[in-house]
């Protein structure tokens, strides 16, 4: 095999990442290289699974050359020659030196599925990462017309991500991610949300038979606890059929506690008097906030989790579902409130249970939501 230095030759060591997968991949192609009937006991990557192009280009050309006879092979480099010059072309910086080195740096060729599987594991954290970044982007793109919309449909993107590596790694009963769950993120602007959540108190106050009609809105989507409790009152007093109006939900908040934090009652019945719309559309509007709010914390835990390599497959697909279990929730409420009709979707191929689901995360953003 000749050796063409290039002035690229060195930047493949130089440059190399150093996270240990870059060694796994080599130890793969090397394995590959010096006996390609490996490729047999090899499943579960495609070139898209390497960290480098030019392992990427290798890998295609190992894949989409015929494969030399094995005598032949432990003669001669012409195999070695044509993969050379295949994988040059779509990565200019590949040398025979650098092949020479992938051969030398395997420790052993019969050990190709395991290092397949190392850099399958690794494609698959990337992959899930990718996915969550996207959620958390369509979170934040204030340019969508129909944001509830586009952030589902990348839910629905996210879940497709994690049901396939779970068919791949089945995850195991109580592995959990290792990784601490970032604090839940910030709201939107203030003021505007607790002007609307206001004019929501006020109008449901003003007609309580409406009500009713906002069963799928729940306290936690308030933002603060002053409104959640408020609600609760609201709830409270149109279930028990008892009368509603700025004077006896005072009298209700009392009643609970809610102005033992000096909230002044003259304050709470300013506030609910002076109502504006209606209750279905406040309502949908503070749930939509929360929809949102909720997908962007469950974006940001799976990238956490995802962007810690400590972490396995296994314990990936486990933290990733429970995540978006909060999402399925309140989506739920979102079907109910606006009627759009949950799509209808096959069930993944069922996997070892990972144990009964939390939803300690969830309630831990809810309660930093409502604090502020």
């Amino acid at each position: 095999m000749p050796n063409t230095p290039e002035p690229e030759e060195d930047e493949l060591d130089a440059n190399a990442p150093p996270q240990p997968v870059f060694h796994v991949e080599q130890a793969l192609l090397g394995a590959l290289l010096l006996e390609p009937h490996r490729l047999d006991d090899v499943n579960g990557i495609t070139a898209d699974s390497f960290s480098t192009a030019a392992h990427a280009a290798l890998y295609t050309a190992i894949t989409t050359l015929p494969r030399p006879d094995p005598a032949e092979h432990a003669k001669n480099t012409k195999w070695l020659d044509r993969v050379l010059a295949t994988g040059r072309e779509q990565a200019h910086g590949l040398t025979a030196t650098y092949l020479h080195t992938l051969v030398q740096v395997c420790p052993w060729p019969s050990h190709a599925p395991a290092y397949a599987r190392m850099v399958e594991a690794e494609r698959a954290r990337r992959r899930l990462q990718t996915a969550a970044e996207r959620l958390v982007h369509a979170v934040h793109d204030v340019s969508l017309p129909h944001p509830v919309q586009t952030v589902l449909t990348e839910a629905d993107a996210l879940t497709a991500v994690v049901n396939d590596i779970a068919h791949r790694f089945p995850p195991r009963a109580g592995v959990l991610p290792r990784t601490t769950a970032p604090p839940p993120p910030p709201g939107p602007d203030p003021i505007e949300i607790v002007e609307e959540e206001q004019i929501l108190l006020a109008t449901a106050t003003a007609y309580p038979s409406d009500i009713d009609s906002v069963r799928w809105l729940l306290p936690d989507d308030l933002t603060l606890s002053l409104h959640a409790g408020l609600w609760q009152c609201l709830t409270a007093l149109a279930r028990r059929n008892e009368p509603v109006d700025p004077v006896t939900v005072l009298w209700e908040a009392q009643q609970r506690g809610l102005l033992d934090d000096g909230c002044e009652p003259g304050e709470v019945l300013r506030m609910l008097a002076e109502p504006a719309g209606s209750v279905e559309h406040w309502g949908e509007r503070a749930l939509q906030r929360s929809l949102l709010a909720v997908a962007e914390y469950t974006g940001q835990r799976i990238e956490a989790y995802a962007a810690d390599p400590a972490n396995t497959p296994f314990q990936l697909v486990v933290g990733a579902r429970r995540a978006l279990a909060d999402i399925s929730a309140v989506r739920t409420r979102w079907q109910h409130a606006t009627g759009v009709a949950p799509p209808q979707r096959r069930r993944p191929a069922p996997t070892t249970r990972a144990g009964p689901p939390t939803t300690r995360a969830a309630h831990a953003a809810r309660s930093t939501r409502a604090a502020r």
